[in-house]
């Protein structure tokens, strides 16, 4: 039986280099899974990725662990009993810890405040994602959120501890599932008490700050987006620049950006029912050149939206009582259609332009609408062949 991995990262979150010696070095693919006496890298684990860097010359890509050895991935091979340096990414491990810390302060609370438990978190390089089982309001959100901060104001010492079974039983932790043999339980001191694997910082000032970034429902709870930290002053100075750039694009002092974006946003949409209306007359000024009751007709426009294709489409069929197509786009791109008939079902021509360019489309058999793969010349020639006559707009 193969003898556990010593954990340094267990005894000092802090370590950034160790010396160690190579148990077992196992190729696999364009790999090694190297196996070292002792690690201050920390494998995968309760929702915290490993640590990245260096043996030696060779990079530590991942690092796993199973029945308590740790398997360092490398990209170069090591000789069973030689001595390697090791030294971790530890700005990486630091935002890492940062972000370990601050969730389950903000866990912790909303256990705490609002009875809900953490059914599942992520992080990444910019952000972390909390899951709680129940709802929350944007008010308990930032009420969380104070109260996060003022943890992280007080510069608490977050305390890790092995409790006897005994004493494990007297301490009310969180933990996700039933636990059994040795426990490594992580408290922050009026916050939160949970069994975790991870590393931490050692005060909760070294968290530096707390922001909720969103929130969504998700699976009948809330799914919180946060960052923490170096990920909170970087999001914080995004959104500056953000901020900034369109104060300056609007000429509006950036607390009246929001008032200044909703007048754009009233004016563009006035624009658009204005467009809209002067769109509708040109189709129907286009339509008026074409003599009443002229029977099917075949038209290909420039540039017309999906919207745009069914108004003239069911214009141009009143016009000419008959079954109007109208295309917009181009050979290589590919075509938008709509075909309408005031007095007949329209809707095979939609299955029958499906078959014959690979297209796909469908609608109510006044209208129907849809895309198709092939050339002009192809698609006239399939509507020549049931009598429309096609007309240059």
């Amino acid at each position: 039986m193969k003898r556990e991995t010593v954990k340094l990262y267990d005894l000092n979150s802090k370590l950034r280099t160790f010396q160690a010696r190579v148990l077992e070095c196992v190729p696999e693919k364009d790999r090694f899974l190297v196996i070292l006496d002792r690690t201050a890298f920390f494998p995968e684990g309760g929702g915290q990725p490993s640590d990245r860097g260096v043996l030696n010359f060779a990079n530590v890509l991942d690092v796993q662990e199973k029945d308590g050895i740790v398997y360092h991935t490398s990209d170069r091979s090591f000789q069973p009993g030689e001595m390697v340096s090791g030294g971790i990414d530890w700005p990486r491990r630091f935002g890492l810890m940062q972000q370990h810390s601050g969730e389950h302060i903000v866990s912790g609370l909303a256990h705490r405040l609002f009875g809900l438990d953490n059914v599942g978190f992520h992080m990444s390089e910019t952000s972390l994602t909390v899951d709680l089982n129940g709802e929350l309001s944007a008010e308990d959100l930032a009420l969380i959120e104070r109260l996060a901060n003022r943890a992280v104001w007080q510069n608490l010492a977050v305390k890790v501890s092995y409790p006897s079974a005994q004493e494990l039983g007297r301490i009310p932790y969180r933990s996700k599932k039933e636990l059994t043999g040795r426990v490594r339980i992580v408290e922050f001191p009026g916050y939160d008490i949970c069994a975790c694997c991870g590393t931490h910082v050692e005060r909760t000032g070294e968290i530096g700050a707390v922001k909720m970034l969103s929130s969504q429902r998700y699976k009948g709870g809330t799914r919180l987006t946060m960052a923490c930290g170096g990920q909170a002053l970087r999001d914080y100075g995004e959104r500056v620049n953000s901020v900034s750039a369109v104060s300056a694009l609007l000429s509006a002092k950036p607390a009246e950006i929001e008032q200044s974006v909703e007048r754009v946003l009233r004016e563009n949409a006035d624009l658009k029912r204005r467009l809209s209306a002067l769109r509708t007359e040109i189709f129907r000024l286009k339509a008026g050149a074409i003599a009443p009751g002229c029977g099917n007709i075949l038209i290909f426009d420039d540039d017309l939206t999906p919207d745009e294709l069914r108004r003239f489409a069911l214009i141009l069929s009143e016009r000419c009582f008959a079954t109007a197509a109208v295309f917009s786009g181009d050979d290589s791109k590919g075509y938008r259609y709509a075909v309408s008939d005031p007095a007949n079902d329209a809707r095979p021509y939609a299955k029958e332009l499906s078959a014959a360019f690979s297209g796909r489309g469908g609608g109510p058999k006044e209208l129907v609408q849809g895309s198709v793969s092939g050339l002009q010349k192809e698609i006239k020639l399939f509507f020549e062949q049931r009598a429309f006559r096609c007309r240059e707009t």
